[in-house]
């Protein structure tokens, strides 16, 4: 199994990319609403700065900053996938499971690179819009 390295800084600004596993549903914008709900839940338990963001039908960016005590982002990113998946089934979409039995809504996976500085910052600010 590869072990995935992240870079994981406290308090540190972040750009993300996360998609949904099948790349040609229109999942996220069709439910928008679930995933800002999602969203909102999860900074309400366990706060970050969202500083730009972008919701295109199969995936998203996104920029954040983290508390300065704080560096778990994976576990905001579980959290977010797994409350709008919840949602998603409570709205009565139904939703196919993979062969362990989860939901394939979500890749496994998401990238992420930490900003280096301003001028990073704003090139990732550009990317998004």
């Amino acid at each position: 199994m590869v072990n995935y390295r992240r870079n994981r800084i406290s308090g540190d600004t972040f750009f993300f990319t996360v998609n949904l596993k099948n790349r040609q549903s229109g999942l996220l914008v069709e439910n928008i609403d679930l995933l800002r709900k999602a969203t909102k839940n999860v900074r309400h338990d366990r706060p970050f700065e969202i500083n730009a963001v972008v919701v295109l039908p199969d995936h998203l960016h996104t920029i954040w900053t983290l508390p300065p005590d704080d560096n778990d982002y994976p576990g905001r990113w579980r959290a977010i996938k797994a409350t709008y998946t919840s949602a998603l089934r409570k709205s009565g979409r139904r939703l196919n499971r993979n062969s362990k039995g989860e939901y394939d809504v979500w890749q496994r996976r998401f990238w992420e690179h930490t900003i280096r500085n301003s001028t990073d910052f704003q090139k990732h600010v550009d990317y998004i819009h």
